[in-house]
């Protein structure tokens, strides 16, 4: 059985494979009774697209090809806390949990600009929705990824 500490380490890896194909620090996995069903990482550069958040396109694919039931057990682990964007995608897709390791506080430390500061929770909670959201979770090691690129 994995564990929210080797599923959140596969999501900070993604984002540092995102960054060597040409794209920002994010990645992003789906995980359903402990199997990952699907993965992402930020493509907004190399497709031109500022909605290819890897948050964003995994909740649209879960929407589309799983079942209620197994979204409400899917469990979206991933790299940074979804920004608000991300975080309606969530909702909206009716995932049932999400795991993030570095927090939108912490990422606006380092960046100047493009960092809307609304904690995903509050997404949630304004929503009224069931979604769990937990994190930061292993922020230091999502940290190393975001000071290398910023």
């Amino acid at each position: 059985m994995a564990t929210d500490e080797s599923f959140v380490r596969q999501a900070i890896d993604l984002a540092g494979s995102a960054v060597e194909r040409g794209n920002t620090p994010f990645g992003s996995l789906l995980v359903v009774d402990d199997e990952v069903v699907r993965t992402a990482e930020n493509t907004t550069l190399t497709d031109d697209d500022v909605a290819a958040h890897p948050e964003f396109k995994l909740a649209r694919w879960a929407a589309s090809e799983l079942e209620p039931a197994e979204r409400e057990r899917c469990t979206m682990y991933t790299s940074t806390e979804p920004c608000p964007m991300c975080a309606s995608a969530i909702v909206y897709a009716g995932l049932g949990r999400v795991v993030y390791s570095v927090s939108v506080e912490s990422l606006a430390e380092r960046r100047d600009d493009g960092v809307i500061e609304i904690p995903c929770e509050e997404v949630v909670d304004r929503a009224d929705a069931e979604t769990t959201v937990e994190g930061p979770f292993l922020e230091n090691e999502g940290l190393a990824v975001h000071d290398e690129y910023w």
